[in-house]
């Protein structure tokens, strides 16, 4: 379906992104996807995936890399200050960020977007690289819009 080096833009991921979402109707099977197709497009990162929430915490979810943190209580780590906060978290050095949770000692910068169904936070996007200063301006404006069309399809099929 997919060939290694086929998108050279954000913009033909998105159609991507829609395409592989559209006629499904699955919260998992899209959150796989989705992180399958960002670790599939995105170079220097050692970990894309989704923290949903459950129980008043996020819960791990699919992902592509390796084992990580099942559980992350809101306001902790990066993840959890973006659910508390409700906004983009782009850190350039994780060993910065006061309480920073390491999951995967490699990683060294991170980006982490929160995902709305129905105007609520639904989880988080969370993608980790192996370099400092890893995500750009650009990468996070391509990576909201990304998550903007999951939220379209994940609204459908709840």
């Amino acid at each position: 379906m997919f060939q290694p080096g086929q998108f050279k833009s954000y913009e033909e991921l998105h159609t991507a992104l829609d395409h592989l979402l559209g006629g499904e109707n699955d919260v998992i099977s899209h959150l796989a996807n989705a992180s399958s197709l960002l670790n599939y497009f995105l170079d220097d990162v050692n970990w894309v995936g989704f923290y949903t929430m459950k129980n008043g915490q996020l819960q791990l979810g699919p992902f592509q890399g390796l084992p990580a943190c099942v559980t992350i209580p809101v306001g902790r780590g990066v993840c959890g200050t973006a659910v508390s906060e409700d906004k983009v978290m782009r850190i350039a050095d994780v060993h910065a960020f006061p309480g920073h949770i390491a999951c995967d000692a490699n990683s060294k910068s991170e980006i982490v977007i929160p995902v709305h169904v129905n105007a609520q936070v639904f989880g988080v996007l969370d993608i980790d690289a192996p370099i400092t200063d890893r995500f750009t301006a650009e990468d996070e404006k391509g990576l909201l819009e990304f998550t903007r069309i999951l939220e379209k399809h994940l609204a459908a099929a709840q």
